[in-house]
């Protein structure tokens, strides 16, 4: 996130709250799950922006606990202000574990987690756990999504807890295939409700990478 300084010639130039800059990195909207089966974010509801306002839009998943063990987390995009959720996506899919106790560790490509031009949700965590200690955090950028010309693409990062004690790192990337405004986006469990954590929609004035 940018950090902008400012000093006393600066700011007593500035006549209205409005002059100062709110940097790259700009909050949109942020929505706390509580035994939720869906959260979404629609333009133009409930103060949400997805329009050409900003050039890229990320949105941030914290401390997201399922109410269900051994579910996915996971999202779709939609064309019609949240009417169906379906749009046709192709990604890939590769994670990074390590159980715990040592006794196993990989990194890999998951077969079963793509999508090849698939209206399906996207699943960006896989099979983690809803013990007590167990959650997951993470990130989807969402590139251009008001764009008439050319296809959505994505790019995900996960930090998640499997049912089995492992560490799962989860990376998906992906485009989805359509050319019409995306106006929505919608995160879910494959199955049961979120029980808790907080989902952050930003919008980014300048390009800014979270590694």
């Amino acid at each position: 996130m940018a950090l902008v300084k400012y000093n006393n010639n600066s700011i007593s130039s500035i006549t209205t709250p409005g002059q100062l800059s709110t940097g790259k990195l700009v909050p949109i909207k942020t929505q706390t799950a509580s035994s939720s089966s869906t959260i979404s974010f629609v333009h133009g509801s409930s103060d949400v922006v997805l329009d050409s306002t900003y050039f890229v839009y990320l949105f941030i998943y914290t401390q997201i606990h399922p109410a269900s063990s051994g579910v996915r987390f996971e999202f779709n995009m939609s064309t019609d202000s949240g009417s169906n959720y379906n749009i046709p996506k192709t990604s890939t899919f590769f994670e990074a574990y390590h159980n715990e106790g040592g006794s196993g560790q990989s990194l890999g490509y998951e077969t079963g987690e793509d999508l090849a031009n698939g209206t399906g949700f996207q699943s960006l965590i896989r099979n983690f756990g809803n013990d007590n200690d167990q959650c997951a955090s993470g990130y989807v950028y969402l590139f251009s999504p008001y764009s008439t010309t050319h296809v959505k693409k994505y790019i995900s990062q996960s930090s998640g807890f499997h049912e089995s004690d492992y560490n799962l790192h989860e990376f998906c990337h992906g485009y989805g295939n359509t050319t019409s405004s995306v106006n929505a986006v919608r995160f879910q469990m494959n199955s049961g409700a979120i029980d808790s954590g907080k989902i952050k929609l930003y919008g980014i004035k300048e390009w800014v990478l979270l590694n």
